[in-house]
């Protein structure tokens, strides 16, 4: 599979999931000209992993689905070894892995996996999916937690790098442990408890971070 195929069945789950997307949101997403996506959705239909419907979208099909969760679990253990074993700064490892996750072959990834003792998240604090799996633990976004709540942060990549210093001085980084204390009404602020002390967050920021819920 070529690069531009993996990263447009990622570019698909992360719009739409199951629900499908745009082709030009697609684009968008992927930074390339939409030419290029359509001409790759037409590989991809062509090989059953998407259903494409002129002018209303594209969606994965059950194949495409276990394709796409695969392409990220790839992402993901190239981003932990970027992490773990050369020493980048979780934000710079999102960027890093797309440079050369597409030319792996399989045999690598998994003795990359294994070398890192099978990781269960990437250094974002995403959960990196089982191997040949169509599932993906949910992970909501911070503002969906009511007050009694506790979970795990991750942080996407794409996130503004100001933002990442604001929830930096807030203690709030990949893999910290959260507590819902209070929650405003008419989407005003949360009160979180963040390694024992208690930090103020508006629903804005609150709705770009993401967790792993705990029971």
């Amino acid at each position: 599979m070529s690069k531009n195929e993996r990263e447009a069945l990622k570019a698909i789950y992360r719009l739409a999931g199951d629900e499908g997307a745009h082709t030009g949101a697609v684009a968008d997403r992927m930074g390339v000209a939409p030419a290029t996506v359509t001409t790759t959705v037409k590989r991809l239909a062509d090989r059953a992993l998407v259903d494409h419907t002129p002018y209303k979208g594209v969606a994965l099909t059950d194949l495409g689905r276990q394709a796409a969760i695969g392409a990220i679990r790839r992402h993901r253990i190239v981003e932990r070894f970027l992490a773990d074993m050369l020493g980048y700064a979780w934000n710079e490892a999102d960027r890093l892995a797309i440079a050369f996750e597409h030319d792996l072959p399989q045999e690598v990834e998994d003795r990359i996996y294994l070398a890192l003792d099978r990781p269960d998240s990437c250094p974002h604090g995403f959960p990196i999916p089982a191997k040949a799996t169509a599932e993906m633990p949910q992970m909501p976004p911070l503002y969906a937690l009511e007050p009694g709540d506790i979970a795990v942060v991750a942080v996407p990549g794409s996130i503004d790098p100001e933002i990442i210093e604001f929830l930096d001085t807030l203690g709030l980084r990949p893999g910290v442990t959260v507590e819902v204390k209070e929650k405003h009404p008419f989407d005003g602020p949360m009160v979180l408890r963040v390694d024992g002390k208690e930090r103020t967050l508006g629903s804005t920021v609150a709705n770009q971070v993401y967790v792993r819920k705990s029971a």
